[in-house]
């Protein structure tokens, strides 16, 4: 089976693979340019990246009502079950773990972290997930930062970067990004979702197509590509 990939506005994604749904950074309630709603999405499995409350969002409700295991750095994982989530998996940077769905790698984000009670949340992550018909690489929210490089040694069919600009890299260092992950298709989060972070994302599309050896995939929330082309 394909894996099918939906942004479904802000930072948050589903994938969908070998007949499960992996929910990354369920921000849906509150979330204006969010393409669906809390109350409807699947979900098999949930991964957090930090602790921010626009990106852990739903994750507790969802979790809740589908049974989804929430899959996060350990503090984040500690904090889901005692909010009510019925089951959790820790992990932390670096650290890789195999699932029914695949394998998920937790790598290094240049980012901060707390939980919407301001309880410590670890540190914030980006998502590599390794599945049966390619990799997915998901930055979530970052800074540009040089290790980009080693990340990108896994073989990105497809990585998601931030490119809003203020709360992480904005377009002119995601570029940079591209450049040092090499991903054979690329597709733009994180921006529009406010004024703050308005960025015009087919512009962006047409620098990388000009500027890196990288495919542009632009999508508005709601759409979805292919994990591979």
């Amino acid at each position: 089976m394909r894996s099918r990939i939906t942004w479904l506005g802000h930072g948050a994604v589903a994938v969908e693979t070998a007949g499960r749904t992996i929910l990354i950074d369920p921000f849906l309630t509150g979330n204006p340019a969010a393409s669906t709603t809390a109350d409807r999405v699947r979900a098999d499995a949930i991964i957090v990246s930090h602790g921010h409350g626009d990106h852990i969002g739903d994750t507790v409700d969802i979790a809740r009502r589908t049974g989804a295991v929430v899959i996060a750095v350990h503090e984040i994982a500690v904090w889901a079950e005692s909010q009510g989530a019925p089951s959790s998996h820790g992990m932390n940077a670096g650290g890789a773990h195999r699932f029914e769905f695949g394998t998920v790698k937790l790598t290094p984000a240049v980012h901060s972290s707390s939980l919407p009670d301001g309880s410590y949340a670890g540190i914030a992550c980006g998502v590599l997930l390794t599945l049966p018909d390619g990799v997915l690489f998901h930055a979530c929210d970052t800074a540009l930062f040089s290790d980009m490089q080693l990340i990108g040694r896994a073989g990105i069919d497809l990585a998601i970067v931030p490119i809003g600009d203020n709360y992480t890299m904005g377009p002119d260092d995601a570029i940079e990004a591209v450049k040092l992950l090499k991903p054979k298709r690329v597709m733009p989060a994180h921006h529009s979702t406010w004024p703050l972070i308005a960025q015009d994302a087919d512009a962006w599309g047409r620098r990388v197509a000009a500027e890196t050896t990288a495919q542009p995939v632009i999508l508005k929330p709601g759409e979805s590509c292919g994990l591979m082309a």
